[in-house]
């Protein structure tokens, strides 16, 4: 960053280029830079600080339902992955082998994880015995590789870190239980620590997990209208137990296979966060996910008694808040300004003499950039609710561009329409054919988003092909 005019450098206009706007931000806000191994990003400690919070609150989330982390390797031989066909071929174009090691040629072929359900599987065989050993209910925090042809920092790294929740059950019923109660966790930490709307559904068939019988997902809507797929919970019924033998004597003492879940979200929140709230001043962090909540910073922090009642007023604050005091003397209020709006922190406080002399602080708020005065006696009070107040504005914000940007098509000419004018969801009825999924997709670019929940009926036909139709999709592009 220069400072030669006292302001942050300048980052790319949101509505000019958004993608080159993304990047800036990355860069410029520190979350994480480009690394000598291509395709793979180092991430930097503000960043990492984000995904520690959402890991924080998701694994506390976890463990309320009976969730226990455990750990499993990170290379697994190719035999395993082999024995679930759906799974591999689905995985294929995107693992990575280790064929060598120690100097000298591996007997088998290991990969490099991209997913852990094959390693996993194998253990709970091993280690299932009864029915009244279920459920296992375990989560791994680890990374994964996946050999993506196209990269972008968070949201398509070829490493990235994540949670991948395992589960295996004594019936189906509670089986699926757990997939919707999993996507539900999801759904609330998007919702309200994120603070982005979600859309709630089914995957259709093609656009599934490899190897699972259903794939549920939340779905979340970006600035410029493109989906993010934000949290994905899969059923796998027995196509995993089977190849696996994962079996156990059931209450009338007969074997039989368990029942098995899979869920998962990763870092590529952080870019749902970047993309769906960050504007031409740059990041823009929910107080509930901000590394930093509010940031101090002294105006004429040379003149007597200010840097004091700076530090005073931090000690005071920083018990209850994620707090920082920028005592840096090499820098002008004016950048300091700047700087800390570009990194997102969702509240600013100024203290300058004329402050202090009356007993109160300049308040701004990040999300609105309405700037307040409020008693230093009030300070703390006063903070609680605008942060408050903040979380719900920035999803209000969200919710308000996703409304704005949902559109109904009953024709494919209206379809198209809709995307070009407006890009975002666009609902429409669909036959269930995986010919019209394509052809939507090769003519407008638009992948189905999922089959929600709350089903609606806009006509008795498809929209690509004029069939009958009983499902209403979201259709969209995305990322």
């Amino acid at each position: 960053m220069g400072k030669e005019n006292g302001f942050v450098e300048e980052i790319t206009n949101i509505d000019e280029n958004f993608a080159q706007w993304y990047t800036d931000i990355v860069l410029k806000a520190e979350l994480a830079d480009y690394t000598d191994t291509k395709g793979c990003v180092a991430i930097r400690p503000y960043g990492y600080a984000i995904w520690e919070n959402i890991q924080k609150y998701a694994d506390a989330e976890f463990k309320k339902t009976g969730v226990k982390n455990v750990s499993f390797p990170m290379l697994i031989p190719e035999s395993l992955l082999q024995k679930e066909k759906d799974h591999v071929e689905g995985f294929a174009p995107e693992v990575a082998w280790v064929t060598e090691a120690g100097g000298q040629e591996l007997d088998e072929k290991l990969c490099i994880r991209p997913t852990s359900e094959t390693i996993i599987s194998t253990m709970y065989s091993k280690w299932l015995n009864s029915w009244r050993d279920l459920p296992f209910v375990y989560n791994q925090w680890c990374s994964v590789l996946r050999w993506e042809k196209e990269t972008r920092p968070f949201l398509r790294s070829r490493e990235f870190l994540w949670q991948e929740g395992h589960t295996i059950h004594e019936t189906a019923k509670e089986a699926k239980e757990r997939t919707i109660q999993m996507l539900n966790i999801y759904a609330d930490l998007i919702e309200n620590v994120l603070a982005m709307p979600v859309l709630k559904g089914q995957k259709t068939e093609s656009e599934k997990f490899s190897g699972a019988d259903f794939t549920y997902t939340v779905e979340s809507l970006m600035h410029d209208g493109r989906a993010l797929q934000s949290g994905t919970s899969h059923y796998f019924g027995q196509r995993f137990s089977k190849p696996f033998n994962i079996k156990f004597q059931n209450r009338e003492g007969k074997e039989e296979y368990a029942y098995q879940t899979s869920w998962g979200i990763s870092t590529r929140l952080i870019g749902a966060i970047i993309m769906a709230h960050g504007d031409n001043r740059g990041l823009k962090l929910p107080p509930k996910i901000a590394p930093i909540q509010a940031v101090i910073v002294p105006v004429a922090a040379h003149k007597e008694g200010v840097l004091e009642a700076a530090n005073a007023l931090f000690e005071k604050l920083n018990g209850n808040f994620r707090m920082k005091l920028d005592d840096r003397d090499q820098y002008s209020p004016g950048y300091k300004f700047n700087d800390w709006e570009m990194r997102g922190v969702p509240v600013r406080i100024e203290l300058g003499p004329r402050d202090i002399e009356n007993n109160k602080c300049v308040v701004v708020r990040r999300d609105t950039s309405e700037k307040i005065e409020v008693s230093l006696d009030e300070i703390q009070e006063k903070l609680a609710t605008i942060l408050e107040d903040i979380q719900t504005n920035m999803f209000n914000m969200c919710k308000e561009n996703v409304e704005r940007r949902t559109t109904i098509a009953k024709t494919m000419e209206e379809f198209k329409h809709n995307l070009e004018v407006n890009q975002g969801y666009v609902k429409a009825m669909w036959c269930g054919s995986a010919e019209c999924e394509d052809k939507i997709r090769e003519e407008t670019g638009a992948k189905s988003r999922c089959i929600p929940f709350e089903q609606e009926h806009l006509s008795d036909v498809c929209v690509c092909c004029g069939k009958p139709a009983g499902k209403m999709v979201f259709w969209g592009r995305q990322y």
